[in-house]
């Protein structure tokens, strides 16, 4: 059974950063690509950030220039830098691959002062 981990959410203040990682059991996304997607309070799950196999990224609107998402496959995980949060990131974070369609538990991030 493979797992997807989240970890690094928390509370943070407007303008403040986090960094969000997302480790497999295993090496299932090598060359999966792999997608960070979040969910807040009654509100639909949206894809926030995207990453091939070979490191081509895409962005929703709300995050292009935020939000970083990078992968490391010796290490069989792929993060997400999130930096100028604001109160509307609040939701929980979830790490998702594409192809395998395995999703991670989520991790919850509240940007609030």
């Amino acid at each position: 059974q493979v797992q997807l981990v989240e970890s690094g959410g928390g509370l943070v203040q407007p303008g403040g950063s986090l960094r969000l990682s997302c480790a497999a059991s295993r090496s299932i996304f090598r060359l999966e690509t792999m997608d960070w997607y979040r969910q807040a309070p009654g509100k639909e799950r949206e894809l926030v950030a995207a990453i091939t196999g070979g490191g081509y990224t895409n962005y929703a609107d709300s995050v292009k220039g935020r939000f970083t998402i990078s992968r490391d496959n010796a290490k069989n995980t792929v993060y997400l830098q999130m930096n100028s949060l604001k109160p509307e990131d609040t939701a929980v974070y979830y790490c998702h691959s594409r192809t395998s369609n395995y999703w991670g538990q989520g991790t919850q991030v509240t940007v609030s002062s």
